[in-house]
């Protein structure tokens, strides 16, 4: 089974995705590999985890699950918080939080913690062929959203854009197709931006480092 993570990059929730065996304690798994924290291509990017491994699921009831702890400083409360919300609510069966006993909350609570543009697909270390699928969310100017692949020198080999669903003061999913050419592996570079109506340069920068592979 894949399991999305919401991590922490430069104090807002970044989504990365993990395989594992499936199984029934979902919740559980989740919250493991949040503890555990991000992979060294990851931690590469600035990823980084503010979630403990004494958190645990207590009961899932009507689409609430109730957790013992985070613990940890009050500092870093809320993103830690938001971690654990953003990652619960992907499963069907949660659509709630309580934590601490506090009232439950949901994603909503915690959107102001999302960057702009956020990249759910693909993620930091990920071998990619051509054509590539980007996807995320993004809240931008005009629901625009830009992607450029760049090979190992830096050099740009594609480009694209697509629409949000919604955009310019709210928050859509968008979907670009991109592909390229390469005979060879080699490292490379996903960047997913808006275009600055101002001057027409790239802002809300997404970057993702990936294994450019060549076509099957």
């Amino acid at each position: 089974m894949t399991v999305e993570l919401w991590f922490v990059r430069a104090e807002q929730l970044v989504p990365t995705r993990r395989s594992r065996p499936a199984t029934v304690a979902t919740s559980r798994l989740a919250l493991t590999e949040l503890a555990r924290g991000p992979t060294p291509a990851e931690e590469a990017v600035g990823l980084r985890t503010l979630v403990p491994a004494d958190v645990e699921v207590t009961r899932i009831t009507d689409g609430t699950a109730t957790l013992r702890g985070p613990s940890g400083d009050s500092a870093g409360r809320r993103l830690r918080e938001a971690q654990v919300v953003w990652t619960l609510t992907q499963f069907p069966t949660v659509r709630r939080v309580r934590l601490d006993g506090a009232d439950p909350v949901d994603r909503a609570d915690y959107a102001d913690l999302l960057p702009p543009i956020v990249v759910t697909g693909p993620t930091a270390g990920e071998r990619v062929t051509t054509p590539l699928v980007v996807t995320g969310t993004a809240d931008v100017f005009e629901a625009t959203v830009s992607v450029r692949v760049l090979d190992s020198a830096g050099r740009e080999v594609a480009t694209g854009f697509g629409t949000a669903s919604c955009g310019s003061g709210c928050r859509g999913g968008y979907r670009v197709l991109v592909g390229w050419r390469t005979t060879r592996e080699q490292k490379g570079t996903i960047e997913v931006y808006e275009v600055s109506a101002r001057d027409g340069s790239r802002i809300n920068t997404t970057s993702v480092p990936v294994i450019l592979a060549p076509a099957d």
